[in-house]
């Protein structure tokens, strides 16, 4: 993926994701939305199976399984940027997961902000309402 698509300002929606997601993916996996536990902010989506479940209430971590990698995915393991656990929420039809998390480190966002840190949640971007092809960067997550 292309830093212009990761941090700039062009917008390239992929809206086939979920299908190349899912194809080249060797688990059952559902959506996992980690979303701050005390400001409400919405971190980063990602996908989870058994075994990251499994893994995140016994680490007590956002635990994630990368469809791209094929592999478990503790948020934070290399960069130290943690999402401790607080608390796993399931939707009414036990299809989607919400992980209630205390971010550890300085982000959850694998990309960096102009100040050179990790960016706090991956929704760092807006997009126009009125034309819906503009976007521009939330204030203070430039």
């Amino acid at each position: 993926m292309s830093k212009e698509i990761e941090e700039g300002l062009k917008l390239d929606f992929d809206f086939t994701k979920l299908r190349k997601a899912m194809a080249q993916c060797e688990s059952d996996v559902v959506p996992v939305v980690a979303q701050d536990a005390d400001t409400k902010e919405v971190l980063i989506v990602a996908y989870a199976n058994r075994l990251a479940l499994e893994t995140a209430l016994k680490e007590g971590m956002a635990t994630f399984w990368s469809t791209s990698r094929n592999e478990l995915w503790i948020k934070g393991k290399t960069s130290g940027d943690f999402l401790k656990l607080v608390e796993v929420r399931i939707n009414c039809e036990q299809n989607s997961l919400l992980y209630l998390v205390r971010p550890a480190g300085k982000g959850a966002c694998h990309t960096k902000g102009k100040d050179g840190l990790p960016r706090r949640s991956c929704y760092y971007r807006t997009l126009n309402l009125e034309d819906g092809a503009t976007l521009a960067f939330v204030p203070g997550m430039e």
